[in-house]
């Protein structure tokens, strides 16, 4: 069955955000007289946001007492270079193209907050596309709750179920599942050391963006 909506994880799912993420992380060593990590030493926790990357950075997690210091810094870097290298994952862009051509709806739920997520939108030209832009803090509680996949489908004007939740997170899993939403796990994403995607009970697991078009009949809906 066609859904009516298919939603869509940010980083890691629609966008590559990492090479951006690991500039801000490498501008904080930069700060603190520390030589500059690899991209490949990030992408696995790109995900994360400012406490995965920081992790990686500086070994800090979030009870050190310079963390929340350390948080604002990178997120100074990071708005400043939003979109300097972030670009849509190879096959993001047909998968949309075809999502539209076949009448359906797509829109975007993310844990990344507002003031980052609609500029990055923006800069990518996907908010005159999509149907919605749900937020980090859209909701009072954020992924893995199912309030903000909740919100996107009434945003949207569809029914949960008439929904399919596409990420690369289990706690994106979670969440469609909690809403009542088919889910896929999106396996060209930022997987990294992450639990076997097969653990995350998710209705499909996809290896790229095509494979949902196929699954979703797109073609022949076209």
């Amino acid at each position: 069955m066609i859904p009516k909506c298919v939603l869509f994880d940010l980083d890691g799912t629609l966008v590559d955000t990492a090479p951006d993420l690991g500039l801000a992380a490498n501008l904080v060593r930069e700060e603190l007289d520390l030589p500059p990590l690899p991209l490949a030493v990030y992408r696995p926790s790109a995900s994360g946001g400012a406490r995965g990357l920081l992790k990686v950075a500086l070994g800090m997690s979030m009870d050190h007492p310079d963390y929340a210091q350390r948080k604002e810094r990178f997120l100074v870097h990071y708005r400043a270079n939003l979109s300097r290298g972030s670009c849509l994952f190879p096959g993001i862009p047909e998968m949309l193209t075809a999502l539209e051509h076949a009448g359906v709806r797509w829109g975007v739920v993310t844990n990344k907050v507002s003031a980052l997520s609609q500029p990055l939108m923006d800069d990518l030209g996907l908010s005159a596309r999509s149907a919605c832009l749900v937020s980090g803090d859209s909701t009072p509680k954020p992924k893995p709750a199912p309030e903000p996949l909740l919100l996107a489908s009434k945003l949207v004007g569809v029914s949960a179920r008439e929904c399919f939740y596409v990420g690369d997170d289990e706690r994106d899993i979670l969440s469609g599942r909690a809403a009542h939403m088919r889910t896929a796990a999106a396996g060209w994403g930022y997987m990294g050391d992450k639990p076997d995607p097969r653990s995350w009970s998710a209705d499909v697991i996809l290896d790229s963006p095509a494979e949902l078009a196929h699954l979703l009949e797109l073609r022949r809906a076209a």
